[in-house]
């Protein structure tokens, strides 16, 4: 896979004022470490994951909705659309990635960010710093931690790869990294800061954690 560091034609970039992206929040897992349920909904230090993600990506996109199945009236409070997957079998969050392409297309945009309900303090410039990173020939950008980890669920996709992406999935391609490598995205590393940006949780433990995270920085 390729990485914004790599060598490629010149170019100066693209700024997310000319990208124009919807957003869309990722919240359709099972949440089976958490015991079920929505995860997203669970308060830390007074405040659900959902809407310090919502909160987040709100100032990045110019119009938002949450990827959620079941019952959309349990996300009500938040006054977004709420578009479930259209595969079944829960595939995963490339399904959610291609609902929110969907959800664009009818709009008539051309991309859309992505970011995890699970993770509520992602970087407030995640949109500018992958914007940055497309060019003519690289069309999309996730974001890699300061470690170099990568986190595929932020991510900034092109709406006109949304047939590839239906036929990769029908194909059982699963994990997130392989449908971006597919589609010649790049990784675009964020610098170290004082948390970690990327943290989620996944466990009940880690809402304490969260909270500690909360509580030393002001979040």
């Amino acid at each position: 896979m390729r990485s914004s560091g790599g060598r490629r034609r010149r170019h100066t970039g693209f700024r997310l004022e000319r990208v124009n992206p919807f957003g869309v929040i990722l919240a359709g897992g099972r949440a089976t470490r958490m015991g079920g349920g929505d995860k997203t909904l669970r308060l830390v230090a007074g405040r659900t994951l959902l809407a310090r993600a919502v909160e987040r990506l709100s100032t990045q996109v110019v119009a938002m909705a949450i990827n959620a199945n079941g019952d959309p009236e349990r996300f009500s409070a938040f006054g977004l659309p709420v578009i479930p997957d259209g595969a079944a079998d829960f595939p995963g969050p490339l399904a959610g990635v291609l609902a929110g392409m969907d959800w664009a297309a009818l709009h008539g945009q051309t991309h859309i960010l992505t970011a995890a309900g699970d993770t509520p303090f992602f970087p407030e410039d995640l949109g500018p710093r992958l914007a940055a990173a497309l060019s003519e020939g690289i069309p999309a950008a996730f974001a890699a931690g300061a470690d170099g980890r990568a986190h595929p669920t932020f991510g900034l996709w092109p709406v006109a790869r949304r047939e590839d992406l239906r036929a990769a999935l029908a194909a059982g391609i699963r994990k997130v990294t392989l449908w971006a490598e597919r589609c010649g995205a790049v990784a675009v590393p964020f610098p170290a800061a004082r948390y970690d940006p990327f943290f989620n949780v996944n466990a009940p433990d880690d809402i304490a954690a969260a909270e500690r995270i909360v509580a030393e920085h002001g979040l």
